[in-house]
């Protein structure tokens, strides 16, 4: 547990100066009563301050962002927003680069990220992978970004249809329309990273050259959404959608998916624009997480 270092001497005394007027100073609980009326409802107004300077400081990556341009960005004035910075880099949510005294996102939070499980985000998409299933008749999955790929985390199989299971299984990036889907939103260098290793041919249709494959997920960019005709399997074709977070970045990817006789490539363009639709709902249920 990292220990904050006590506040500074100049904390108190802007603190002191400031506090009452912006509702964080609360000598005796009237300022941060009269500050925060919303309070019945359980909302806390500094930790909210706090909350959406993080994710503004998370916005501006990967050069980061002075404080006082953050407390524009926030609606904060700059001392509100300096103090919670200061705390927050004492705990290290956040990074100072001493040279450029911009703030950038800290380790400690990849550190709670990585204990995160995903039940929330199960919860919150499970009736879109079961709608979506209802509708195509056919099996519904998803799919979140890790390190080095994806893993299946949820399904949907029409009880009428024996499928393969892909809980717990990563899938790859190179052959799936899933994978594909992810490599397609990645900067290209990520995606030289990823793809570092030879890419292996499954089947007849697997795109395993380097420059055909960069065609391709431009392609299915310009499209929003990819597809996977018989690449991993040979008998099995779907289509899939990311599922998109701050700055457009994938942190999970849709996928419908079934045996070629019920989803031929004439299907495609129809479950493209369903899966689109499907994951920008689980985008927007992501953030009420």
């Amino acid at each position: 547990m990292r220990t904050p270092k006590p506040p500074r001497a100049d904390d108190s005394t802007t603190a002191g100066t400031t506090g009452a007027t912006d509702g964080d100073h609360d000598t005796d609980g009237t300022a941060s009563r009269l500050a925060e009326p919303g309070g019945s409802s359980g909302k806390v107004q500094s930790l909210e301050r706090a909350i959406t300077l993080l994710e503004a400081t998370a916005d501006s990556a990967p050069d980061g962002e002075t404080a006082t341009n953050l407390a524009s960005r926030c609606g904060l004035n700059r001392a509100t927003a300096w103090r919670l910075l200061s705390t927050m880099e004492q705990y290290g949510l956040v990074e100072r680069d001493p040279l450029t005294s911009r703030y950038t996102v800290g380790f400690a939070v990849a550190r709670m990220a990585s204990a995160a499980g995903f039940d929330g985000l199960i919860r919150r998409s499970h009736g879109v992978l079961r709608q979506v299933s209802e509708q195509t008749g056919e099996t519904a999955n998803l799919a979140v970004v890790q390190q080095l790929g994806l893993t299946y985390i949820d399904e949907v199989i029409p009880p009428v249809v024996l499928s393969a299971k892909w809980l717990g299984r990563q899938a790859p990036l190179h052959a799936t329309s899933t994978g594909k889907a992810l490599l397609a939103w990645l900067p290209a260098e990520e995606v030289d990273v990823l793809l570092a290793e030879p890419l292996t041919a499954y089947t007849d249709t697997t795109v395993a050259d380097r420059g055909r494959l960069r065609a391709e997920l431009a392609e299915t960019r310009e499209r929003g959404y990819s597809v996977c005709a018989g690449e991993m399997e040979r008998n099995l074709y779907g289509v899939s959608a990311p599922v998109l977070g701050i700055r457009d970045r994938p942190f999970a990817v849709l996928s419908i998916w079934g045996p070629q006789d019920r989803v031929p490539e004439s299907r495609f363009p129809a479950l493209g624009a369903l899966a689109c639709g499907a994951a920008e709902e689980v985008a927007r249920a992501a953030r009420s997480l």
